[in-house]
């Protein structure tokens, strides 16, 4: 509403300016359709904010039809959030302590999954980030917790590329270690939350204001 507010304020001043030069002129007739052309990609852009919108609404909602046991067990979450729509997996849903390679039992999950990132959102991009606790790595060959986040969000991402036919084109993956936990690290139950794998579904908007923001810092 400001954004269009300003723009019809914009359309008056320029009329006034435009009146006090040099009358009713072509300058004022440019500026004009300009500003309704504007107008008309602003209602553009809403409306396609709206769709995206409802797109991820509805994704959320079968995401939460087809996980409902996952959900009820406290193995898996589905929330929308600043970054986009948020598959929460606990890792120990997905790999065994120190590893990184998928259990034959998560398959199944990591299918229903992808079933809707083949369909509902099948235009939108996909992040997918690994996380651990605070617990230094001691047992395993791994060099620190980012390597065996890393590794485990990898392991994600070729299955659904790989055995769930989704474009690799739309697919990262990112290991955070454990700097960005969700909860205290100083108990048994937060160290678990935060060894964790999150798939997010990306807004088109959040790419499109990230793109813009680096053209700007380039200016």
């Amino acid at each position: 509403m400001r954004k269009f507010k300003f723009l019809f304020s914009s359309i008056i001043l320029l009329t006034l300016v435009t009146f006090g030069l040099t009358g009713c002129s072509v300058i004022f007739q440019s500026g004009r359709r300009q500003d309704i052309e504007r107008i008309a990609n602003l209602q553009d852009e809403n409306e396609r904010l709206a769709n995206e919108k409802s797109e991820l609404e509805r994704a959320k909602a079968e995401l939460e039809n087809r996980l409902r046991g996952e959900i009820n067990s406290d193995q898996v979450k589905v929330e929308m959030g600043d970054r986009g729509l948020v598959i929460t997996f606990l890792a120990e849903v997905l790999f065994d302590s120190g590893k990184a390679k998928l259990k034959d039992a998560s398959l199944e999950t990591l299918s229903k999954v992808a079933g809707i990132l083949n369909t509902t959102v099948r235009d939108l991009n996909i992040g997918i980030e690994g996380h651990t606790d605070n617990v230094p790595i001691t047992k395993s060959n791994w060099k620190s917790n980012w390597e065996l986040s890393t590794a485990r969000a990898l392991s994600v991402l070729h299955y659904m590329a790989e055995d769930q036919g989704l474009d690799p084109n739309r697919l990262a993956a990112t290991g955070y270690g454990e700097y960005r936990p969700v909860a205290d690290n100083g108990t048994s139950a937060g160290r678990q939350k935060n060894r964790r794998v999150e798939i997010v579904i990306i807004p088109k908007t959040i790419k499109k204001v990230a793109s813009d923001q680096v053209q700007e810092n380039l200016k």
